[in-house]
């Protein structure tokens, strides 16, 4: 079963933004801006790329969408760092209404869009454990009599990190959080052209069964100086430093060096 996974890196959408902007061209000097550009190839280099390249199953499809407007030097940078990670390519696309855009570009993505597939969402300052590939596709194959007759069916890992990297308080927080979007995946019947960008993932149970796996830390969150969800930047959670056992625990699951996320 083919997986597809989508980041969207700093891409002018139309819509799909929180943090919202009067005009097309107000957000573009928001995304574009040095300083946010350069904390956004700082946690994609060192959160989000090391765990997709450390992938216990390397048979995956990643798809990073920017805009076509997107500064050349940002974009030999971008291309310098998935340079050896064949499973990445870049689709460069004008702004564009979100959903409709998102929903496009993942069905084109599709080998088979007859046979049934694995879809999953990643922002690019967030990051996936090294084996979210793997049980994926094992939860399909555990599940695949009870997604019979669905169209489509999220996949829940519902365990992970909070990681505060901003200088003022270096941290992470062990957290339960249901649909959060880095922990989870959707099941796609074969024939169905709705996809894992077509919902608001918080509220994709009001729409098609979910099955949720708590057992171990499936993907971490950053909080950072610009995360579009203004809660994000308003969480009280309480942090624990980094000690040898968290550097151990992010190494093992997300193949992240938490010294190089965080400097000192």
């Amino acid at each position: 079963m083919q997986v597809i996974g989508l980041c969207r890196f700093s891409y002018p959408a139309l819509s799909g933004f929180q943090v919202e902007h009067e005009t097309l061209e107000a957000q573009r000097h928001y995304l574009y801006n040095p300083d946010r550009l350069n904390e956004r190839f700082h946690l994609f280099e060192t959160l989000t790329l090391p765990a997709l390249r450390a992938q216990t199953d390397p048979e995956f499809d990643f798809v990073i969408v920017i805009g076509d407007c997107l500064p050349k030097d940002s974009l030999d940078r971008l291309q310098q760092l998935i340079a050896d990670l064949p499973q990445a390519r870049i689709m460069a696309h004008a702004p564009h209404e979100h959903r409709k855009l998102m929903q496009q570009i993942l069905n084109e993505a599709r080998n088979a869009p007859d046979q049934p597939c694995l879809q999953f969402r990643l922002d690019d300052d967030d990051a996936i454990a090294v084996d979210f590939v793997t049980r994926l596709r094992r939860a399909a194959q555990d599940c695949s009599t009870a997604f019979q007759g669905t169209q489509t069916a999220a996949i829940d890992f519902n365990n992970g990190y909070m990681l505060e990297t901003r200088k003022t308080d270096f941290g992470a927080a062990q957290v339960c959080r249901p649909l959060i979007s880095a922990g989870l995946g959707m099941y796609v019947a074969g024939g169905c052209d709705l996809s894992v960008m077509n919902f608001a993932h918080q509220r994709m149970a009001r729409f098609m069964p979910v099955i949720s796996y708590p057992d171990a830390p499936m993907w971490v969150r950053s909080l950072n100086g610009f995360n579009d969800s203004p809660k994000a930047r308003k969480g009280n959670l309480k942090l624990t430093p980094f000690d040898q056992a968290l550097r151990d625990v992010f190494t093992e699951r997300f193949a992240v060096e938490l010294d190089k996320v965080c400097p000192t």
